[in-house]
């Protein structure tokens, strides 16, 4: 039982010692969530938002989020979202938000006396830029003087987390890289998403030692590229090599790339200036930096081409190709495409499914897709389709325990048709539901189906 519930918010910042936490104090409207988000946001983890349950447990003050608020916390502008959350931590620090003006230059030290122990209390303004940075300055100087019974506080804190860490043994890393405008940005965010510590536009010199000061608990996205401060070939193909040569780091190396028309329009639209274009066509910096990357490339463990992929479908793609949650058996991506806009890039196994009757000729399904069961219902009972679906089958289930025991982690089996709208919608999903039904780990993804549908 708790001793004390505050009004407060609370997060968990990862420290030599483990997980310890910040306990965020303020009025009303004055600023803890949004604090608490820009920190979630770097690394750490939500333990509370609104209220806190403390409870002293053996002299330490240990803080969860009652039951009904795990892992909520209020965004202002957006809502409730849902974020990377911690079910305890024991309570290092406490923060007061005030005015920018009430923050002094010199404070005496000062603290706060909470469940019947006594915390650091200092007080900052919440929308400062350093904000932040003086939490993590503040928190680890107290944290490395706390006594040997946090860790265990702290470890208990991370539960099967870091259980399942200590079994892999290494800092599980993806480094992503490629061209300028295939999708970095996008790729950390869907990592993040995924639960992993992301760091992006470090400097090359600190890309190794940030690493190899991770955590070995908590997996961790970096991304890299030309536009990296210190950024040279030479020394980035050496800091890879040096990482993997290294048993404590499980390095995979992403490239992302995309063909030239795309990253020209994808240039044209964000009116973003291409670092190698300075005095020269945008063409011309395209052509400069694929030819300066492939000496990366060749160095990848994963090619990804992104230029037909939505944003939604190539973070699908990406968690699958990596067996993110995947408990290392082999994912599988099912996806349907459009013939018009050319076949999928990635895709391992094409299948043309145009002989089919097209709903598109029928007034009453032209404007449906093949989400709908009324398409799905017509495709199916196409006098063609049974004996296409049993002999497509019998032909994946044998072929699929054989790629599993060659090691493979991803396979991508796409479905087209003239529009990718009907056909080929209707079959990925009849796909995907029987290899679920076979027990297989499966992600679906329509490349050419508007996002309204």
């Amino acid at each position: 039982m708790p001793n004390e519930r505050l009004h407060g918010t609370c997060v968990a910042i990862e420290t030599d010692q483990g997980p310890v936490g910040v306990l965020l104090r303020a009025k009303p409207g004055g600023g803890k969530s949004d604090l608490a988000f820009r920190l979630v946001n770097n690394g750490a983890r939500l333990v509370a938002d609104d209220q806190v349950e403390l409870s002293n447990e053996n002299g330490l003050i240990v803080a969860r989020a009652p039951e009904h608020l795990r892992g909520a916390l209020e965004v202002r502008g957006f809502g409730i979202a849902a974020v990377p959350h911690i079910e305890r931590a024991p309570l290092a620090l406490v923060v007061d938000l005030v005015e920018s003006a009430e923050v002094e230059r010199l404070p005496i030290e000062r603290s706060v006396e909470i469940a019947g122990q006594s915390l650091p209390l200092i007080a900052l303004a919440a929308f400062e830029a350093s904000t932040e940075d003086k939490i993590l300055l503040a928190l680890h100087a107290r944290a490395s003087a706390f006594p040997q019974a946090l860790r265990a506080v702290a470890n208990h804190a991370s539960g099967d987390r870091i259980e399942e860490a200590d079994d892999l043994g290494a800092v599980q890393v993806v480094l992503v890289t490629g061209l300028s405008g295939a999708g970095r940005t996008t790729a950390l965010k869907a990592l993040e998403d995924q639960g992993y510590d992301v760091i992006d536009n470090l400097p090359l010199r600190l890309v190794s030692p940030v690493i190899r000061e991770t955590p070995v608990a908590r997996p961790l996205a970096v991304g890299v590229d030309s536009r990296n401060r210190d950024f040279s070939i030479a020394a980035f193909s050496d800091t890879i090599d040096e990482l993997r040569a290294d048993d404590g780091v499980a390095l995979r190396l992403v490239f992302l790339e995309a063909d030239e028309e795309t990253l020209q329009r994808r240039f044209t639209e964000t009116r973003r200036r291409h670092p190698m274009a300075e005095g020269r066509p945008l063409r011309d910096g395209l052509a400069a930096e694929r030819s300066l990357l492939e000496t990366l490339r060749a160095k990848a463990d994963v090619v990804l081409d992104t230029s037909l992929m939505s944003a939604r479908d190539f973070a699908q793609k990406l968690t699958s190709v990596l067996g993110v949650d995947a408990d290392g058996a082999m994912t599988i991506f099912v996806t349907s495409f459009s013939f018009r806009r050319g076949i999928p890039r990635e895709a391992d196994m094409v299948f043309d499914v145009r002989f089919l009757r097209n709903p598109h000729y029928e007034p009453e399904l032209r404007n449906l897709t093949g989400l709908d069961a009324s398409v799905a219902d017509f495709v199916s009972e196409d006098p063609g389709f049974a004996s296409f679906f049993e002999h497509l089958t019998g032909l994946i289930d044998p072929l699929l325990p054989r790629y599993q025991a060659e090691g493979k982690s991803y396979l991508t089996i796409a479905f087209g048709c003239t529009g990718g709208q009907h056909r080929s919608v209707a079959l990925t999903e009849r796909l995907a539901q029987w290899l679920e039904n076979e027990g297989w780990s499966c992600t679906v993804g329509h490349r050419d189906l508007p996002a309204e549908a």
